[in-house]
């Protein structure tokens, strides 16, 4: 798989509880130190991508980025900053909604540079399919952020691989990531493929061929929800299933003499898409814990293993 970003990291760190909380409430001396000592954290462990989206804690998770950048531009050259549009909340103009408007993307594209003090993004993701598109408009519109140098590449998020290759075919530029939803909890895209021919793979919501898609033309794979909200790591089990596997975790851990939160993470690196777990802990010793995931590789064994538990069922 082609790398376009050399300096681009195993892992990547998801900025969403950043700012505090999602509303109107102004960031405070507290929020700001809280993102510096995670952000030293992440760039300590060999984090260099952080993913950002402008709907995140209202923009205050940008801004809160921003004011650590501000005090320490320096940081900016350790880093690959990534950034989302397209999601609208309700508002005065309409209910929530998806926005690939020509107008809509370069606002909210100009609102993040602002936000993040910073004059180029990285890449910018198209955050969720706008069933409303129209493609030459979306296609101008990122041809004309390219040539102003307000963005570097395109991504786009929880896209099939139908929507992927439909929107390349009008774009210049290619699609260098897609971030799905991917965990050892949610595991409809390799369901996909050792279900194939069954009334359970007809039931699935996961567009088949997907993963091969992005396999195949080159786009990065990043998981969001990658710890399945602790779902296996110390949270409250609610099935067998989720308890055996918490166990098994458990076991893992110790025998790779890793944290359980870095034996969740290997198993989704361990497959050959080479997935990019996003992680938003807030906390700087989970942080360190997940960053143990990068110096693992759980055998074929293991990996089969985990994922029999969290079926509830050996594969077919």
């Amino acid at each position: 798989m082609q790398n376009y970003f050399p300096a681009s990291s195993p892992l990547v760190y998801g900025c969403m509880g950043l700012g505090g909380s999602w509303d109107e409430s102004p960031l405070s001396a507290s929020h700001v130190s809280q993102a510096r000592s995670i952000i030293e954290t992440a760039l300590q462990a060999g984090i260099t991508v952080f993913d950002h989206a402008d709907i995140y804690t209202l923009g205050k998770a940008e801004s809160v980025f921003g004011e650590v950048l501000k005090a320490d531009p320096s940081l900016r050259d350790a880093m690959i900053i990534q950034s989302k549009c397209a999601i609208r909340f309700a508002d005065a103009h309409g209910p929530k909604r998806y926005d690939f408007s020509a107008g809509w993307i370069k606002h909210s594209v100009e609102g993040s540079l602002r936000r993040l003090a910073i004059e180029q993004l990285d890449i910018l993701f198209l955050h969720r399919p706008d069933p409303l598109m129209q493609l030459e408009e979306v296609a101008g519109t990122l041809a004309d952020l390219q040539s102003e140098g307000k963005i570097k590449h395109v991504g786009v998020s929880n896209m099939h691989g139908h929507q992927l290759a439909y929107l390349q075919s009008a774009l210049a530029t290619p699609i260098i990531a897609n971030q799905l939803e991917m965990s050892l909890a949610f595991r409809d895209w390799i369901e996909d493929g050792i279900t194939t021919h069954s009334p359970h793979n007809r039931n699935m919501g996961y567009a088949s061929g997907t993963l091969e898609y992005c396999m195949q033309n080159n786009v990065q794979l990043q998981a969001w929800g990658s710890l399945a909200q602790g779902r296996y790591t110390g949270g409250q089990p609610t099935s067998d299933a989720d308890r055996a596997t918490q166990q098994r975790v458990k076991q893992l851990a110790a025998d790779y003499g890793v944290s359980a939160e870095a034996i969740v993470l290997a198993w989704l690196r361990r497959h050959p898409a080479n997935i990019q777990p996003v992680v938003g802990t807030t906390t700087p010793s989970r942080l360190t814990a997940c960053c143990e995931a990068t110096g693992i590789s759980l055998s074929r064994e293991h990996w089969y293993e985990l994922l029999e538990c969290a079926r509830g069922q050996e594969v077919p």
